[in-house]
Parts: C-alpha cells; sequence; structure tokens
C-alpha cells in the first residue's frame, strides 16, 4: 500500500524543488552570460548591453580564436597534458590501490605508507620548497612538472582501493587456485570490475589537468609551453588582450594589413573574445562529462557498502 503524502510533504517538495531550481540557475546563469556575450558585436559588449541573449550575433571572435596560432598551441599542450596525465594518474592509482587491498598480504613498512598518505591529504608543501625541488630536479620549464606532481592521488587511491575491497575475494582465490599470478588477476579480473571507480579517477583527473592554471603560471618561465588555462588567466585577468589587439594594428607592416588589422580590431572585443576563449576552453570537459556521468555517481558510491 502507498501512503498518500500529506500537504506538509507537499510543502517540503514544493520548495526542494524551488531552491535547488535556484541554485541551478545562478549555476548556468553566468555561463550563459558568457556564451551570450561571446557571440554579440564589439559595441554591445562595450556597452553592456548583453544579458542572456547575444546583440548583433556574429561569429567574429571565434574566427579570431581559431587564427590565434598561441591560443591553439596553448590548447594542444592542454589535450596532450590532459591525456598524458590521466593515464598516468589511472595506471598509478591502480598498482598502488591493488596490494594495499590484499589483506592476506602483509607488506613491510605498511603503517609508514598510510602515515604518509594521510600526510599528504591533510598538508601540502609551502610553494617555495616545492619550486626549489622541482628546480633541483630539473622540472622546472618542462612539459613534465604539469603532470608529474599530480601523478599520484591519494585521494583517488583510496576510492580506487574500497573498490577494490569492495570485490568478491573468490574471484581472486579461485584465479589462484588455477595458477593465476597477482598481474592477471589485477588486469583481469579487477581492473574490468572496477570500471566505474577507474572511470571516476580518470574524470577527476581530466577536471583537474584541463582546469588547472596555477602550476603553468609559477613553474612555466617560457609562455610557450603555458597549457590553456594558464594562457586564459593572462590573458582575461592581465587584461592582456587588449594590449595584443593593439599590437597586432601597431606593428601592421603595410597600409593593406594595417585596414586589415583594424577591420579585425573594429569587430571583435576583448570582453567577448575573452568570452569566447573560455567557452573554448570549456567545450571539451562539456564534451566529455555527459559519456562519463553515469561512471561518476555509481562510482562514488559503489565499493563504500562492506559486508
Amino acid at each position: 500500500m502507498i501512503e498518500e503524502r500529506s500537504w506538509f510533504d507537499w510543502i517540503v517538495y514544493a520548495l526542494m524543488v524551488i531552491v535547488l531550481g535556484a541554485m541551478a540557475l545562478l549555476c548556468i546563469a553566468p555561463f550563459v552570460h558568457i556564451i551570450a556575450r561571446s557571440f554579440s558585436r564589439a559595441g554591445a559588449v562595450e556597452t553592456n548591453l548583453v544579458s542572456f541573449w547575444p546583440i548583433g550575433f556574429h561569429t567574429g571572435n571565434y574566427e579570431y580564436i581559431i587564427g590565434d596560432y598561441a591560443f591553439v598551441r596553448a590548447f594542444g599542450i592542454s589535450l596532450v597534458r590532459a591525456v598524458v596525465g590521466v593515464s598516468l594518474t589511472v595506471f598509478l592509482c591502480i598498482v598502488t590501490a591493488y596490494p594495499l587491498s590484499l589483506d592476506y598480504v602483509r607488506l613491510p613498512g605498511l603503517g609508514i605508507y598510510r602515515a604518509l598518505g594521510v600526510f599528504y591529504l591533510v598538508f601540502f608543501p609551502p610553494l617555495i620548497p616545492l619550486f626549489i625541488s622541482f628546480k633541483n630536479l630539473g622540472l622546472i620549464n618542462s612539459f613534465w612538472v604539469l603532470v608529474l606532481p599530480s601523478a599520484l592521488s591519494m585521494f583517488l587511491t583510496i576510492l580506487v582501493l574500497n573498490y577494490f575491497r569492495g570485490l568478491p575475494k573468490e574471484l581472486a582465490e579461485a584465479a589462484r587456485l588455477d595458477g593465476a599470478d597477482h598481474f592477471n588477476i589485477l588486469f583481469r579480473i579487477n581492473v574490468p570490475l572496477a570500471t566505474p571507480s577507474i572511470a571516476t579517477v580518470a574524470l577527476f583527473s581530466a577536471f583537474y589537468h584541463w582546469n588547472s592554471w596555477f602550476d603553468g603560471v609559477v613553474f612555466l618561465s617560457d609562455r610557450s609551453k603555458w597549457p590553456l588555462q594558464s594562457f586564459l588567466y593572462a590573458m582575461v585577468t592581465a587584461q592582456e588582450l587588449a594590449q595584443r589587439m593593439v599590437g597586432e594594428v601597431s606593428y601592421a607592416g603595410g597600409s593593406g594589413e594595417m585596414s586589415a588589422a583594424m577591420r579585425r580590431l573594429a569587430e571583435v572585443n576583448p570582453k567577448a573574445l575573452g568570452a569566447a576563449m573560455i567557452v573554448v576552453g570549456a567545450l571539451p570537459i562539456m564534451i566529455v562529462y555527459p559519456f562519463l556521468q553515469r561512471y561518476f555517481v555509481s562510482g562514488l558510491t559503489l565499493g563504500a557498502i562492506k559486508q
């Protein structure tokens, strides 16, 4: 028998819908405004007439981005960083979580490893010692400074560890009786069964690598090696877009080049151009996330309950 809801339950339900809907609008509205600004004319953006719908719709800002070699280069660096970083993080989390999940194997120094892992979760090394360490290791101004420091995440390792511990132990025992070693048990049994948690690790790692900007600004003095978010930080936050656009006009060679540069400067606006860069920068995550959302939700919940 299904119990009918009382009027109080309906009021609580309506309030929940209203509050959650308002929170969703607060999250979506700024990005909708950014999209509208990126497709608007320079004059409308400069006079702050754009709200949630483009005014004087045009694609000049995106055409400018496609022809901007520095932006395309930074986009490519972020793409390579995400692929390499996610691959390293997934592999290291798997091979670290597996031995820690074995109850019948007593690893020497296991308590020390756990203490260091908890310490790493709570405390993060200060910036200056971190910079000195990277410099001594030869990582400064290198692509690997964007990938190696975050290659192993204790939080994500614990996520995979809990999932491995939730798998039926009878599967591993049967495989050992058939002569399977740890390598085969891990990659032929545990990894295929732990797809939700591994997809969650990949998603978290991809978010981090794609959205990270601070490490590029601090550890890479050569701006040609900056990832996309560091490039956007310099262009949008530091207001360098206007300087670059004025520089295009100043350094144009002949009268034809000067006229072309002036036309480009009239069609685009630093604010609108920055908005278009933000949209393009967020586009890959927006495309990937819907396909991994089910793994993201199930990976955070499955394996949390132990029997």
